[in-house]
């Protein structure tokens, strides 16, 4: 039988005086009545916000998403509204947007990858298929005028009907018509609940829009659309192509070719003529092959990758000698006006780099740059049009906006280095040179590696200098996608996504997806190689 001792009795005091304390800490943090006031209307328009986005996931049946969106909700309301969960309660906002930032747009992106997504595969195949459809109506030469009523909601079109039996239908370009309860006058309907009529007026305004409109009149797109040239009387449109839902084939009534949907995303016929446009599939890994075994892309993809390596070993190269030269300048305590000079390295810093970009751009203009005009008394220049000269002045202009950050870096770790060890070698008769290769610039890459490292990385997808100042030009047209030779894989890799005729978001995500892998390895490597992981820890 255990016996308790008076000192244990005076550490379970002790322990409720501890925990007593932690509940009154809790409870300054949680607030009075103000901040409960606060927190109350935060999250109110939290649940708000997670209100309204499950409505809209939930009518268009994204039923996994609004679950998740439904617990996160629940998880905030219970973080918050608990007196004991204080650390959650600072983790949880950076947590949710890291998530939603970093996380989902991460993962997000290695789905497109392995997708045929892109120009002509946006969709599904339903939209497709209506797309197809709707591209080819013809109408029906003995079609009754069907009175209409042009409504709107929220900015979208619909055509209020009226069929034959005196009955009012209402639909849009994404939904078939479908009865509803709407105002009659004179046998016409006029108004429903929930939708705008739209005027004489906003009808001539929209004319373009309106007549452009075709609402499928049920949901077998075999059975046409309706259509009206001046919303005031709809016409029957059947399309010169019949789809086959149980064969999954798409008929062109004129001709007779019959196009089949053979796994490509697309309409197929046996000659290989592809009925655009297609829908989004997963497609595996062929993204990343073709990528990598193209041979029209593998001539760009090579070039652009060597001009990467070398445009972010000299950037951060250059930027960091420079920077360090200036550091022991203006580090030497001979000098006077020291601080005034440290403010005149930054100013380059200071200035946002987009800006900085576009205005050296302007400076290095062929025709009119200040560079050309003043500096060179007239002459002409290619600063920006010249594969080799463009690829200088990238360089030059992030030499000048990189180097005032190395220059700060270098500055702060040359002032920690001890004066000491400096003083020690100059008494043992070491020359000036030997002190800094010896005692200064191995001292001063133990804390300055890792920032190498991060700048190379920075580098290797800095897409603002290229993008301002040469937009990846000039452009090289034997390239079968829009590319440069200025181009770095970022600036690549957005090109292929959001320029040209086709965009191919797919292979731009596995672009992608291989420039992440490229910056890990090499990050990984060089944090291994410094042993800078260790200092930082």
């Amino acid at each position: 039988m255990s016996i308790k001792t008076d000192d244990d009795a005076v550490s379970g005091v002790k322990l409720t005086k501890r925990q007593r304390r932690a509940s009154h800490i809790a409870d300054a943090a949680a607030g009075g009545v103000k901040v409960l006031l606060l927190k109350l209307l935060l999250l109110g328009v939290v649940d708000a916000v997670a209100i309204y986005g499950v409505v809209i996931l939930a009518t268009a049946g994204q039923w996994l998403v609004a679950a998740i969106v439904v617990g996160v909700a629940a998880i905030v309301n219970w973080i918050y509204f608990s007196r004991r969960k204080l650390p959650a309660k600072y983790l949880a906002p950076g947590v949710i947007f890291l998530i939603l930032f970093q996380v989902f747009v991460l993962v997000y992106t290695g789905y497109i990858a392995f997708t045929n997504y892109g120009t002509g595969h946006n969709g599904s195949k339903d939209q497709a298929v209506s797309s197809l459809m709707s591209s080819s109506l013809e109408r029906v030469e003995d079609s009754r005028a069907y009175p209409v009523t042009v409504v709107d909601q929220a900015g979208t079109l619909g055509l209020l009907v009226t069929d034959a039996d005196g009955e009012a239908m209402l639909g849009t370009a994404d939904t078939p018509l479908a009865p509803v309860n709407a105002t009659i006058e004179d046998g016409r309907a006029v108004a429903a609940d929930g939708w705008s009529t739209l005027q004489f007026a906003d009808v001539i305004a929209r004319t373009d829009a309106i007549s452009e409109l075709s609402v499928p009149f049920s949901d077998d797109p075999n059975d046409g659309a309706l259509r009206t040239p001046d919303g005031a009387s709809a016409y029957l449109y059947t399309s010169s192509l019949t789809y086959d839902e149980q064969a999954g084939s798409m008929t062109n009534l004129d001709t007779g070719t019959v196009y089949q949907d053979n796994g490509t995303g697309a309409f197929t016929s046996e000659a290989g003529e592809v009925l655009m446009p297609g829908w989004q599939i997963p497609i595996g890994a062929d993204n990343f092959v073709r990528a990598v075994t193209d041979q029209r892309l593998t001539g760009p993809l090579v070039y652009v990758t060597l001009w990467t390596f070398a445009f972010a070993l000299i950037s951060v190269a250059s930027t960091f000698f420079l920077g360090l030269l200036l550091a022991m300048v203006f580090n030497d305590a001979r000098m006077r006006g020291r601080k005034y000079y440290r403010v005149l390295m930054i100013l380059p810093y200071a200035v946002p780099s987009f800006l900085s970009a576009l205005i050296w751009a302007g400076m290095m203009n062929e025709s009119f740059g200040f560079i050309n005009q003043v500096l060179f008394g007239g002459a002409s220049i290619p600063w920006l049009t010249d594969p080799v000269l463009a690829k200088f002045s990238v360089l030059l202009v992030n030499l000048w906006l990189g180097f005032p950050y190395m220059f700060l870096v270098c500055t702060g770790a040359l002032q920690s280095i001890p004066d000491e060890l400096q003083e020690a070698a100059r008494v043992d008769g070491a020359s000036p040179w030997s002190v800094f290769r010896l005692i200064k610039l191995p001292l001063l890459l133990v804390s300055v590696a890792p920032l190498l490292i991060a700048s190379f990385a920075f580098n290797f997808n800095n897409f603002n200098v290229i993008y301002m100042l040469t937009d990846g030009g000039p452009r090289d047209a034997s390239a079968p996608i829009p590319v440069g030779h200025t181009d770095i894989l970022i600036s690549m890799v957005y090109k292929v996504a959001f320029t040209g005729q086709t965009r191919d978001y797919g292979l731009a995500s596995a672009y992608s997806i291989i420039i992440f892998i490229i910056v890990a390895i090499i990050s990984v490597i060089a944090f291994r190689r410094t042993k800078s992981l260790e200092e930082l820890s």
